[in-house]
């Protein structure tokens, strides 16, 4: 029997573990992936990038009702629970001023910062609330991948709408049309400053799972390099995302971003104070030892 996942959201879909026999109907190229472990349960090798793709194809499948979901080789296939949970968390921010109600709806509209070639904030967001999602990327790879998921299933084609940026520096310039509101923005940015920085992230991983790697040239979940690193690192990317935010103040009724290193939280509070944002959350959220926060803001 799975056992329940406490620290994952109340409404999060996956707080019960993996059902592999319900998602190898969904998805039966995972079946190949599947194994008994030392505890007697069934798992996959997330060391794997193939199985840990296979998961989350099944998973996006069965419970998010896709027909056709893929990513080009090496790009990120990040994991399903934890994307899940930030859209949870954002629709109860958006509740507090709703009667403490959900609002569902395509009137709620959200831009997705490096949407990436997954999709899959825009996927959870609509096929749990029917929200309308703009997705963005700057790597035409994704933007291109994003748009064919778009493309091939009916029930996100009037959803999801992907915009490709084509500035290096800018984030919501170009995408932000004239006249256009959004409930909130999301974004899940590079967390390395550079490209070892990354694979001795993902290296420390494996170590920490007990996965011994001869020669690990695998980064974790896949990855390119505008999705996992970029010049200063995380800090330095979200630190733009809120500067930039200040000038498109009216647009969107709340900012946001995941924050995976608590120390990088001081100076963005600081940012966030000197664009005399009116409001700033910080969200706390956790998945299995991985501990991660949404830092929110509103002008």
């Amino acid at each position: 029997m799975s056992q329940e996942k406490n620290k994952l959201h109340p409404r999060n879909k996956h707080r019960l573990g993996y059902d592999f026999a319900q998602l190898c109907v969904a998805n039966p190229a995972l079946a190949s992936h599947v194994f008994i472990n030392q505890y007697q349960n069934e798992t996959i090798d997330f060391s794997l990038p193939e199985a840990v793709k296979a998961l989350n194809k099944a998973l996006l499948l069965h419970f998010y009702k896709l027909s056709y979901w893929d990513i080009p080789a090496q790009y990120l296939c990040p994991p399903i629970p934890g994307r899940a949970d930030y859209i949870h968390y954002m629709a109860d921010l958006l509740a507090e001023n709703h009667q403490g109600i959900v609002p569902k709806g395509s009137n709620i509209k959200v831009l997705d910062i490096g949407v990436g070639a997954n999709c899959v904030y825009p996927i959870i967001g609509h096929s749990e609330y029917g929200w309308h999602f703009v997705g963005t990327d700057i790597n035409a790879t994704a933007f291109t991948s994003a748009n064919m998921i778009v493309q091939k299933n009916q029930s996100l084609l009037e959803a999801i709408e992907i915009r490709l940026q084509t500035s290096e520096t800018a984030i919501f310039e170009g995408i932000i049309q004239a006249g256009e509101k959004f409930s909130f923005t999301m974004c899940n940015p590079p967390f390395h400053a550079s490209a070892a920085a990354a694979m001795e992230g993902s290296n420390r991983k494996w170590k920490n799972l007990g996965i011994k790697k001869e020669k690990q040239t695998v980064l974790n979940f896949g990855g390119q390099q505008a999705e996992l690193w970029c010049k200063g690192g995380e800090s330095a990317f979200i630190e733009q995302v809120i500067l930039q935010s200040a000038q498109y103040a009216d647009c969107c009724e709340w900012f946001s971003s995941l924050v995976s290193k608590q120390e990088n939280l001081p100076l963005l509070y600081r940012t966030l104070k000197k664009v005399k944002a009116s409001q700033v959350k910080t969200i706390e959220m956790a998945q299995g030892q991985k501990t991660s926060r949404i830092l929110a803001w509103q002008f």
